[in-house]
């Protein structure tokens, strides 16, 4: 199964960005989606930013992973 992760853009650098997913932050290619900056949600898998996500539906999405995690602990 594959899963993609939204997270927020913190920092830019040389085609790449790093990204905040729930306070861990990760280097992420921005080959796919080179129009992302600072500030936006992006959808990651394997690595790469694969889609820009508006912010609210990324926060809901961020929520719906929080409760999942939280049940299963």
């Amino acid at each position: 199964m594959c899963l993609a992760v939204p997270g927020k853009i913190t920092a830019l650098e040389k085609g790449n960005a790093e990204v905040d997913f729930s306070g861990v932050k990760r280097s992420v290619s921005l080959d796919l989606v080179p129009s992302a900056k600072k500030g936006d949600y992006v959808l990651v898998h394997a690595g790469f930013a694969i889609q820009l996500l508006d912010s609210e539906d990324a926060r809901e999405t961020l929520k719906l992973f929080k409760e999942i995690y939280d049940r299963s602990r």
